[in-house]
């Protein structure tokens, strides 16, 4: 219900996930300094989430150094071609006017790569662990957020490399959350002895449409109030692990029955309808002090008339996400590669627009120059202020802060990674899994 949503802060997103209850009800008990709300109940629990530190004074002399150039960049989180930094790469002249990752990130200085299989980037441990510290050696003045599109299950960009761990739908049906932070911790352990600093997952969309083509088993069920908890633990086991981490698909990816990397889909849920069933994750995710929240290629023309995306919607992003929730962590946009949000803006303007809309990073634009030109011209012209530019910066590197990066890029050690990939103690933990799932 809209009246569900009423107040800000700690307070709505556990209203919100306890699943709306009617007029007159009590919201939880706010909880104690530095102690977060349990996700389904509103009890305090034990024990509490890892504080996020705000990197402070050492965040702002990083950002009082930084020229317009450094602080665009940063904005961006490119797929860069070749198995290792000094790889030279066709693709990589193509597109940035360079041949090697490592004098791409020199050039450009973004404030994050991706990696994939498709892109050479992904061959054994020792490759990857050389390959991520040889493009964190690229750029000596603000490390990198190394990212991975890993939540295990359908979408695997690591595997076979990684522990073979039971997708979300498999986690959820068991109705233990303690098994899917189990899950995301191993995940994070094997990421990070990886080099890898940032994982795209969990996801947090409720899969109510069951002819879904993208989300389906992806998520961890179709019931808000049983994924919400799964998605908090999630969360916490990244956080455990020293890894950030990703809640996708704001605000909402579950009842679609069209795929938004092929077309543009549409859901007409009311805001009532949101806060109910699409809303509950995301609020645990914020709850558990979540790094980065990923936009979705969807229109909600009940939430925005306008017909944009939520990628490129202020109502959505910063009404909804940042006002009503109360989220200030990095809002990634999806892949600006997928056809879900170019289908009315070109390259130049969808950059432009997402960051007009609240989005702080990004990801994967297919016409990298074009994007960061225009990024860079709306800046300069006031289309984008420097006010704004500093804000997206700030979180950016307050999130580099808080996951330890913002001092030195940690080095990864290929021996530690050939141990840790695969160990037995991880490969338990899927057994486990996969045992009691029903």
């Amino acid at each position: 219900m809209v009246r569900c949503i009423r107040t800000t802060g700690l307070a709505v997103i556990a209203t919100m996930v306890a699943g709306c209850a009617g007029a007159g009800a009590t919201p939880p008990a706010r909880p104690a300094a530095g102690q977060v709300a349990d996700a389904a109940t509103g009890a305090t629990p034990a024990p509490p989430a890892t504080p996020k530190p705000s990197g402070g004074s050492q965040v702002e002399a990083v950002l009082g150094r930084m020229s317009v150039e450094d602080k665009v960049g940063q904005l961006f989180m490119p797929v860069l071609y070749g198995a290792a930094a000094d790889t030279t790469s066709g693709e990589n002249q193509a597109r940035f006017g360079v041949g090697t990752p490592a004098k791409a990130v020199a050039k450009y200085r973004p404030g994050g790569v991706i990696l994939f299989p498709w892109a050479g980037n992904v061959k054994n441990a020792r490759q990857i662990v050389a390959l991520t510290n040889g493009l964190q050696k690229a750029s000596p003045e603000i490390p990198l957020l190394i990212g991975a599109d890993q939540e295990n299950g359908r979408v695997s960009r690591l595997a076979p490399l990684v522990t073979d761990m039971p997708g979300a739908s498999v986690i959820g049906s068991t109705g233990d959350p303690s098994l899917a932070r189990k899950a995301a911790e191993v995940t994070g352990t094997e990421l990070r002895a990886l080099g890898i600093n940032l994982d795209f997952a969990p996801v947090a969309d409720v899969n109510i449409n069951p002819r879904n083509p993208v989300i389906g088993p992806r998520a961890y069920g179709s019931d808000p109030k049983k994924v919400a908890p799964m998605v908090a633990a999630a969360v916490q086991g990244f956080h455990d692990a020293g890894v950030a981490s990703t809640a996708k698909h704001f605000p909402g990816h579950g009842d679609t029955n069209v795929d938004s990397h092929t077309g543009l889909p549409v859901i007409q849920h009311s805001l009532s309808q949101w806060s109910k069933l699409d809303a509950p994750p995301f609020a645990a995710a914020i709850g558990k002090n979540i790094d980065a929240i990923m936009s979705a290629h969807v229109v909600m023309p009940k939430l925005d008339p306008s017909g944009d995306p939520a990628t490129l919607s202020k109502p959505i992003l910063t009404g909804l996400l940042r006002q009503k929730l109360g989220f200030d962590g990095v809002v990634s946009t999806d892949a600006l590669d997928m056809a879900g949000v170019r289908k009315k803006y070109g390259d130049g303007q969808v950059a432009v627009r997402a960051i007009q809309a609240g989005a702080d990073l990004l990801l994967m634009p297919p016409d990298f120059p074009t994007a960061y030109q225009a990024v860079l011209a709306a800046v300069k012209s006031g289309k984008i202020s420097a006010a704004r530019l500093d804000q997206s910066v700030r979180r950016l590197l307050k999130l580099k802060a808080a996951r330890g990066l913002l001092d030195r890029a940690p080095v990864a050690d290929p021996a530690r990674a050939e141990r840790v990939l695969r160990s037995a103690e991880h490969r338990k933990v899927a057994q486990l899994i996969k045992d009691r799932a029903r």
